[in-house]
């Protein structure tokens, strides 16, 4: 396997640099060529079970070096055992699974050292401590010494931009904060691999695009990522690739572009009025006015209607239709985000039974 740089020497030089450094994060430099793109994560045929329950079925995957490969599904769907499994906490009952070049199953300690992980409903910091404790004391646990370990500390902490909280304990942070945090101690070691577990579930937005950001940089400079999330509207101008998990079973694989082409039917919500005039129309004058490029249904009675286009239809033709008819349009939004049609044509609408 070929390794990043990550330049810098070693961990007494990081300190030192760290602290006189305008730039807090030493940044990944490629000694790659920029089109390669072995995976740096391998998933063959893996599974998990739990006595009866699979939690993990027959599951294969690859995530490439820079690359951002997010993992959707519904709570249960198996994607934090995955996620356990490449970490070395749980052993698959069958398949391999590689960090690396590495089988994690018979080289887990090896295998976490090129592993950042940010769980999800993280517990594990002492909340009486600083940032900066917190993280000091876990970059030791990951073998820096502690004066590397203090300076990655102050490096991961500007990044995440808590440099000037870092002194205050852990237990007045938001949970906003807290997460920051829980992403700063993945990146102390600057891990070639992330696995990041639902890192923005209960974040506000700001918060969320901060981690996301984050994250979406770390895969640029050539980490590879995979990002589990039940949030589909996060998957598209974020992911590079995606795998939809149900029931521990992979039901698709591919580029997003690839998935939103599996969107069903495009729907609309429509308010229509005749214009000029407020006053409700009927579903055959609105019918005769699309003609063949679509269909509405009326809603709620008040000129709301679900409008359905046929086939190779735009929604502007279908508007235009409307609107030279003498239709007038007062608002139009999407059913539902093409993710969400994707992955609800993919699953259907049945909850899932793994972990």
């Amino acid at each position: 396997m070929q390794a990043l740089s990550l330049g810098h020497g070693s961990g007494e030089d990081l300190a030192d640099r760290g602290a006189r450094s305008p730039d807090p994060l030493p940044r990944l430099r490629r000694v790659v060529a920029p089109n390669d793109r072995a995976p740096l994560v391998r998933v063959d045929g893996v599974s998990r079970a739990y006595g009866p329950i699979v939690a993990v079925d027959r599951l294969s995957l690859a995530v490439a070096r820079g690359e951002l490969h997010a993992l959707l599904g519904r709570n249960g769907a198996g994607k934090t055992t995955l996620l356990r499994i490449l970490a070395g906490l749980v052993t698959p009952t069958g398949g391999v699974a590689y960090v690396g070049s590495l089988d994690v199953a018979r080289h887990s300690r090896e295998a976490r050292a090129l592993v950042g992980v940010v769980p999800s409903g993280d517990r594990s910091f002492y909340l009486r401590l600083s940032a900066l404790e917190n993280l000091v004391f876990f970059g030791r646990l990951q073998g820096l010494r502690k004066r590397a370990a203090r300076g990655r500390a102050h490096s991961v902490l500007a990044e995440v931009g808590l440099a000037g909280e870092s002194e205050r304990p852990m237990a007045t942070y938001s949970h906003g904060m807290q997460k920051r945090v829980s992403v700063a101690r993945a990146f102390l070691r600057n891990p070639e691999i992330l696995l990041v577990d639902e890192a923005t579930h209960d974040l506000d937005p700001e918060a969320a695009t901060v981690v996301r950001a984050l994250v979406r940089r770390a895969a640029d400079q050539g980490a590879a990522v995979l990002w589990a999330t039940q949030r589909v509207e996060e998957v598209r101008g974020f992911a590079d690739r995606v795998t939809l998990l149900d029931q521990g079973s992979a039901r698709f694989s591919g580029t997003v572009s690839e998935l939103l082409a599996r969107a069903g039917a495009r729907r609309f919500v429509v308010s229509l009025a005749a214009n000029g005039t407020g006053r409700i129309l009927q579903r055959d004058v609105l019918d005769r006015a699309l003609g063949a490029v679509g269909r509405v249904v009326p809603l709620e009675g008040d000129g709301t209607y679900l409008l359905s286009l046929a086939d190779g239809v735009s929604l502007g033709d279908a508007l235009g239709g409307l609107l030279a008819s003498g239709v007038q349009i007062l608002n139009c939004r999407r059913e539902r985000p093409e993710v969400e049609d994707a992955f609800l044509a993919i699953v259907g609408s049945q909850g899932s039974t793994g972990e």
